[in-house]
């Protein structure tokens, strides 16, 4: 069986011994981009037909899908070796009412995503802030942009993508929060500045800055982005911040991250 390559962490690329499947064509781009994402997996007619089209399916969508999977065929077909006993109607085959890709991925950047984010969190679970830390950023290491970011999103693939960033954005807070456990928090500090500046009313992020500038001996700093907080959500923060910056003012030689920052034991799957 011809194995794929396919990742999804950025610009888009499914491979076939070496090489590009991806149409350029937008729509037939999002057919196979939801069928890689759902790669083993049926996805009905309808589901692909919703991705393209939305609401407003014209009369001619079954018949215009179905050219769609045919051209994909043809370059799956383009790159099958000559002689081979698989053809592209079986790689890529109708199942019940949709098709799948059967080919199996060889290597697959969001399943590696989530093997790894899923030690990490299994790692911090288990106060191995080492390990967390070095799986966790490992995980983050696979993206090379926005989920899918060259393919055109219909509401299929952008509520999949959505729940893809949304699992980059626990694994990026778990592994700060393991620097945090290993010490690092001058290191840390640059890099949450750029995360509260492009979220700036986002209390996790603004809570995990004011923990790493107090240990880093910048009191005064860290009570400021809690003023900067209130600002950006035009009122108080929330009661966990309010009682993280009175302990900022009280002891904060008592803080414990784990306090604001639970650990739970693995991530749900992304897709």
């Amino acid at each position: 069986m011809p194995l794929l390559e396919i990742n999804v962490l950025g610009p888009v690329s499914v491979r076939l011994r070496n090489c590009s499947i991806v149409p350029t064509a937008g729509k037939p781009r999002q057919v196979l981009a939801l069928l890689a994402l759902r790669c083993g997996r049926a996805v009905s007619a309808s589901t692909l037909m919703s991705e393209i089209w939305g609401d407003a399916v014209p009369r001619s969508g079954p018949t215009t899908l179905q050219t769609y999977v045919l051209q994909l065929r043809r370059r799956i077909e383009g790159s099958l070796p000559a002689g081979s006993n698989r053809t592209a109607k079986e790689l890529l085959a109708r199942s019940y009412n949709g098709y799948q890709l059967v080919a199996a991925p060889r290597s697959f950047d969001l399943a590696e995503f989530d093997r790894l984010a899923a030690s990490g969190s299994a790692a911090l679970a288990k106060c191995d802030a080492e390990s967390a830390s070095r799986y966790l950023g490992q995980a983050l290491d696979l993206w090379r942009g926005p989920v899918l970011v060259d393919v055109p999103m219909g509401r299929v693939l952008a509520a999949a993508a959505a729940t893809i960033e949304d699992a980059r954005a626990r694994v990026l807070e778990q592994r700060i929060v393991a620097d945090l456990h290993l010490g690092r928090h001058a290191a840390l500090i640059p890099e949450l500045r750029k995360l509260v500046a492009a979220h700036p009313a986002d209390e996790n992020t603004c809570a995990l800055l004011m923990i790493a500038l107090q240990r880093s001996g910048a009191l005064p700093r860290a009570l400021q982005v809690f003023e900067d907080l209130g600002r950006a959500l035009g009122g108080e923060p929330s009661a966990c911040l309010q009682r993280l910056r009175q302990e900022l003012l009280e002891d904060p030689a008592r803080i414990e991250v784990s306090t604001y920052f639970p650990v739970e034991c693995g991530l749900p799957q992304t897709v």
